[in-house]
């Protein structure tokens, strides 16, 4: 088991390295001047030449690539030039704000998506399992922006229930801001629900279907033994990867969520960050996604083998 992570482990490493590449050559071909944006049209070519020698866009790029690279490794993210303010804060405080959205969103989706369908297989080709594959495919089909109006519509504007905006303030705990996360984690369930359902459904489908969970119900065990030990152990493998990929969207790809709520996520400074070209910024923030998106395939990949022990000995 060692093994099988440190190998993980080194596969998640040259991912990084390969990503931080790719991130820093797409923003040094970014169109427009880095200077120009910061200090406007009319800035003298002296201070535009000065800001550049700052950011250091004078030296090569593989200069500027390792440099960016070791001081980012070390934790110093340099400072926005947009904002004038260190990037690292601003992109944890954002990172936070990300965390307690995709949490709300997690807890909603992922277990309703799982038992939904469970119900679905051991129902299979009934009203029922109809019924719910229908559904979850009706709100998939809906973009987020869709789904988002009209969850306001109805949650804030004839309801009053709950706030149609989720600009929380940066100092929010998480039980303050609960009330106001509550309407976009629903637009992102209902957006990740039908993928947890129909990899659930189809990977329990097929387990009920192999010998051995044939022979466990020719041998008289109760069907909740049966589901829980034989069944759902083998048929939640798919599921898992799904899940894990699922967490790195919610960290860092929830952009149009975000906007529709004015929610302060690490996916809208992306977005701010990009239409100002402010280089410190979006080089951070992007490679911290990734890391996170890493991170998740790294844990899944773990609960992968100790669900299934073949795995880890391959």
């Amino acid at each position: 088991m060692l093994r099988f992570i440190l190998r993980r482990l080194g596969f998640m490493v040259l991912t990084v390295i390969l990503a931080s590449i790719i991130i820093f050559w797409a923003t040094t071909i970014l169109p427009g001047d880095v200077a120009t944006m910061v200090l406007g049209r009319f800035a003298t070519e002296q201070a535009k030449a000065t800001l550049r020698t700052e950011l250091g866009l004078d030296k090569p790029i593989a200069v500027q690539y390792t440099t960016w690279l070791g001081k980012y490794a070390r934790g110093d993210w340099g400072k926005s030039a947009s904002t004038d303010t260190a990037v690292r804060p601003v992109v944890f405080q954002r990172l936070r704000n990300s965390f307690m959205l995709a949490i709300v969103a997690f807890a909603l989706y992922v277990p309703l998506g799982i038992l939904l369908g469970l119900i679905a297989a051991l129902k299979r080709n009934t009203w029922v399992d109809n019924a719910i594959s229908v559904g979850s495919l009706a709100f998939i089909g809906l973009p987020e922006f869709v789904s988002g109006v009209i969850l306001i519509t109805i949650f804030a504007i004839e309801l009053k229930w709950l706030p149609a905006q989720s600009a929380i303030d940066p100092q929010s705990t998480f039980v303050q801001a609960f009330p106001y996360l509550v309407l976009p984690a629903i637009t992102v369930a209902l957006t990740s629900l039908a993928y947890v359902i129909r990899m659930t459904r189809s990977s329990t489908v097929d387990v009920l279907q192999m010998d051995y969970v044939r022979t466990a119900n020719l041998k008289g065990l109760p069907p909740r033994r049966v589901l829980f030990t034989h069944v759902l152990r083998n048929s939640l493998l798919p599921t898992i990867t799904v899940v894990a990929i699922g967490i790195g969207w919610l960290i860092g790809g929830l952009i149009v969520t975000e906007a529709v709520y004015a929610y302060p996520g690490i996916g809208r400074l992306l977005l701010f960050a990009i239409q100002r070209r402010d280089l410190q910024l979006i080089q951070s923030t992007a490679l911290l996604i990734v890391i996170i998106y890493v991170v998740a395939n790294l844990v899944a990949d773990i609960l992968y083998a100790v669900l299934n022990p073949r795995i880890r000995y391959t």
